[in-house]
């Protein structure tokens, strides 16, 4: 958690200098004569999850009558730090106010950790995850906390993470412009051909169905892995939805739902339902399989040049502050599964199958 804040806090980590001011100089500037609902917002809320952590961590070793204040106290230094180091770039401006809303929001996030212990909710939540999903399931649980906050990332395919190949091919051309090693990169026969509308249904199909393969993994009972699905289609349609609300208007929320997208979600809810019953170790290795062939599906189309100007919007407007964070998050997430899933198999221990 330490690091996503440090990385949208110094994103986008160009151009450091020296501006010839202290770069605690912000401390004790006027306060910003503009400000929005969405900055307040997004500097609470980034840090209140970080003090949740702290406090739950501290709670956790018996630290209570302390926890809330080590926790604040930690994200307060954190935020002064990152603030300080806001001042050698240039595309970035440190604030008081920021500071202060930033540890706001983390003594808002341990008192709500505080709060869940003394009402013995986080007790529950670990009996509840004992019930649900097998003990070594906390990779596949950050996976599945993460991917909501990467479909937020505008996607050319609805639910198609990790379409990278084309910018990265763009990318590496650049960097290697006017240098012999230009002449080493491949060059393709055709251009990149976008999608056709059974090729878009597949991709759909298997980019919602992979979260549900990957709970599958972990989780114990089949019902509740009816229910995990049930769950995983929804919130990849409603957060799909949001990023196309924050996109083009919430007017065109669910603009991207057309006749392609509506028979991949159908076909990934019906192969979510005949999988039910599989083994734990078979859907490792089906999870697998379906990144593999969703990545390869989604990497051999370009992005269209609506999709570009959608870009724009993100890396322009308003939502910089998380821009970056949120693009990492798009780009990266079906390769950190793959990882995690070939780890998993390559594993001694048998996994069991699901029971009744």
């Amino acid at each position: 958690m330490v690091c996503l804040v440090v990385y949208a806090s110094l994103y986008p980590f160009a151009h450091w200098r020296n501006q010839g001011i202290s770069p605690f100089h912000f401390l004790t500037a006027p306060l910003p004569k503009y400000w929005t609902g969405f900055d307040v917002g997004i500097n609470m809320l980034g840090y209140a999850p970080l003090g949740f952590l702290l406090a739950l961590s501290a709670l956790h070793s018996r630290r209570r009558l302390w926890a809330v204040s080590v926790a604040t106290l930690a994200a307060g230094l954190l935020s002064l730090t990152l603030e300080s180091l806001q001042s050698y770039l240039p595309s970035r401006v440190p604030s008081n106010v920021d500071l202060a809303l930033n540890t706001l929001g983390a003594w808002v996030g341990a008192c709500s950790a505080w709060a869940l212990q003394r009402l013995g909710v986080i007790d529950r939540w670990s009996r509840l995850r004992a019930r649900w999903f097998s003990h070594d399931a906390r990779g596949a649980l950050v996976l599945l906390l993460l991917w909501p906050v990467a479909l937020l990332f505008p996607a050319a395919v609805p639910m198609g993470l990790g379409q990278v190949f084309e910018r990265l091919e763009s990318a590496l051309a650049d960097a290697l412009e006017s240098t012999p090693f230009l002449e080493w990169l491949p060059v393709r026969d055709i251009e990149l051909q976008p999608l056709v509308p059974m090729a878009e249904v597949l991709c759909v199909a298997l980019g919602a169905l992979i979260p549900c393969l990957l709970g599958y993994c972990v989780i114990r009972l089949l019902w509740q892995r009816a229910v995990f699905s049930g769950a995983v289609l929804a919130v990849g349609l409603g957060v799909s939805a949001l990023s196309a609300a924050l996109s083009y208007g919430p007017e065109h929320a669910w603009a991207w739902f057309d006749a392609p997208v509506q028979v991949g979600v159908g076909l990934a809810a019906l192969l979510a339902v005949l999988l039910l019953a599989v083994p734990r170790r078979a859907a490792s290795a089906l999870t697998l399989l379906a990144l593999a062939l969703h990545l390869g599906l989604l990497n051999q189309a370009p992005a269209d040049p609506y999709f570009a100007q959608t870009l724009q919007i993100w890396e322009q407007g308003r939502f910089i502050h998380f821009y970056g964070l949120v693009q990492w998050l798009g780009w990266l997430w079906p390769y950190a599964a793959l990882v995690y899933m070939v780890v998993r198999l390559s594993g001694r221990d048998p996994l069991p199958a699901a029971e009744p």
